[in-house]
């Protein structure tokens, strides 16, 4: 076997479509694309999955709602009966010691809420604290401390 005498094997290839030559052809007039419409047009056809036809899509026809505020903090929450159970009486609370213990993850602010009870006198330093917090760790002898985001 020579390299001008190799050939694909039967069948795997095959002629491509000549739409247009003709009715004989049995792809003559419309070339197989059926009558008239978007469908039959050239060009890309194919719609985006919201696309409704041209009627007014359902995004534009609900009312818009809410607002949502640019300079928004999202805080990284923890409660007083959290510190109550990870920490000792005298420790220092910081949000660099509840990212090390896994309390807080990411790099959010930590906000101090005041669900539960605390009863370890403790020096707490966050971002921001409910004011409930703040009486609860200041009714237990602890302290607390705002730092800036």
């Amino acid at each position: 076997m020579k390299l001008h005498e190799l050939s694909p094997h039967p069948g795997a290839t095959k002629e491509r479509k000549r739409v247009g030559r003709g009715i004989g052809s049995g792809h003559g007039k419309t070339c197989g694309r059926g009558h008239k419409g978007q469908k039959s047009r050239s060009g890309d056809r194919k719609m985006p999955s919201w696309f409704e036809g041209g009627q007014t899509p359902l995004h534009k026809r609900i009312p818009k709602r809410g607002f949502n505020s640019p300079n928004r903090v999202e805080y990284a929450v923890v409660n007083v009966s959290t510190l109550d159970r990870y920490f000792k009486d005298g420790d220092k609370v910081t949000p660099d010691v509840l990212r090390e213990r896994g309390i807080v993850k990411g790099k959010k602010p930590v906000k101090i809420l005041g669900e539960g009870s605390i009863t370890k006198k403790l020096t707490v330093v966050a971002h921001a604290f409910s004011n409930s917090a703040k009486e609860k760790i200041e009714a237990a002898g602890g302290t607390c401390e705002v730092i800036k985001c």
